[in-house]
């Protein structure tokens, strides 16, 4: 006949945190002779079910991800041959685990304006284990802090401000907890420090509008924004649109560069100065000038050779074209001369070379008096110009001595 038995259940560790595993053994007791073999079947209340082997009269499972709370835990031991059921209770309690909060900054330090992000970690202490949930509160001193609620993510929750005034900022973060998990804060500072000041970029043109040929000095000035004073340094870059134009980088010299051209084509040029900043002032651009490149005014004028000349014989017409200051350059295009006696008119067009003169050569005139005229047609960088009055005086030809006898 089966001999009864007595069933005895514990737990341990018994209060155990949440996350953390719990052992359960139940020990089988004889009453007679002879030790029981077979299985026990334990029951948790709001947890697993589980089955153990008995070995030596005991057997042992582990229950893990047991909710925070009280469970009643129920080993019934099945019976063998010789042996009758027996049942065992006992209770295993789980309490919330402790935490730990740190917090952290960055950039750190950081300037005004710079986007910051708060990263506070909130990790359960051993031997529990599990990620936390719910959220943090930061808070933050000083001028452009406060309260702000994040909701934790894996663990993390985040806050990013770029409001911060300069300084140094306390910064709590705090853990209300969940469930399973017990609150917690960590602390730290954060320090903003005085960025770089604000500046403002002016710029002037020494000659608006100019003439083609001219020489025009771009001036750029960098001044800090009040309250703040100094002296900015680094360089500027002066960016030119149009014929002439391009990007032109020149050094400050308290707190001034200058750029100087006469190659600007004519026409409208946007120019603007852009201050690269240094690492007490920070960066800014002027606004946009507009520099207005007139046509340079020329002046022709007309010599021949020889005159007065004899009737018959080649003369040569020379124009010469130049610019007028405050231009300069070469002039390029045409001139038409134009001889002329009352009776007979003669016009040819001739072109300008690279040094500003233009040719009619070897041209034959009867005798007398000659009006010339030599007129620049212009170009796009020169404006016309021309000689009216000039006379050219043709005698008539020698006649030729007797011979000697």
């Amino acid at each position: 006949m089966a001999s009864p038995t007595l069933t005895l259940v514990t737990a341990a560790p018994n209060p155990a945190v949440s996350g953390q595993s719990v052992t359960l053994t139940a020990t089988v007791i004889p009453l007679g002779a002879g030790t029981p073999t077979g299985t026990v079947t334990f029951v948790v209340s709001g947890g697993p079910t589980l089955n153990g082997t008995l070995s030596g009269g005991t057997a042992s499972v582990t229950a893990s991800g047991l909710s925070v709370g009280t469970h009643i835990v129920t080993a019934t031991y099945n019976g063998d041959a010789n042996f009758t059921p027996s049942t065992g209770t006992t209770a295993v309690v789980v309490i919330q685990a402790s935490t730990t909060t740190s917090v952290t900054s960055s950039p750190d330090p950081s300037t005004p304006g710079q986007p910051v992000t708060f990263t506070a970690m909130v990790t359960p202490n051993a031997p529990a284990t599990g990620v936390p949930t719910g959220s943090v509160t930061f808070v933050i001193s000083g001028s452009g802090g406060g309260t702000f609620i994040q909701p934790l993510s894996g663990g993390t929750a985040t806050l990013t401000l770029s409001t911060l005034g300069v300084g140094p900022h306390t910064v709590v973060a705090l853990y209300g907890g969940d469930a399973g998990f017990l609150p917690s804060s960590g602390i730290d500072t954060h320090t903003v420090n005085p960025g770089p000041a604000a500046t403002t970029t002016t710029l002037t043109s020494s000659a608006n509008p100019s003439v083609f040929g001219q020489p025009v000095t771009f001036t750029a000035t960098v001044t800090p924004n009040a309250p703040a004073t100094g002296v900015p340094t680094g360089s500027v870059t002066f960016v030119i649109s149009g014929s002439g134009g391009g990007s032109f980088t020149q050094p400050l010299s308290g707190g001034t560069a200058t750029f100087t051209t006469s190659g600007l084509g004519t026409g409208s040029h946007t120019v603007t100065a852009a201050y690269g900043g240094d690492a007490n002032f920070a960066a800014s651009s002027s606004a946009t000038l507009t520099q207005v490149v007139s046509a340079a005014e020329s002046i022709t004028s007309l010599s021949s050779n020889p005159n007065p000349a004899v009737a018959g014989s080649p003369i040569d017409f020379v124009a010469f074209v130049a610019a007028i200051a405050p231009g300069s350059g070469t002039p390029t295009g045409t001139v038409t001369f134009t001889v002329t006696n009352g009776e007979t008119t003669i016009t040819t067009e001739r072109p300008v070379d690279a040094f500003g003169f233009a040719f009619f050569p070897d041209l034959e005139l009867p005798e007398g008096e000659w009006d010339v005229s030599a007129v620049y047609s212009g170009d796009a960088n020169f404006g016309a110009s021309g000689v009216s009055e000039y006379t050219q005086i043709v005698t008539g030809a020698q006649a030729m001595a007797p011979a000697a006898t």
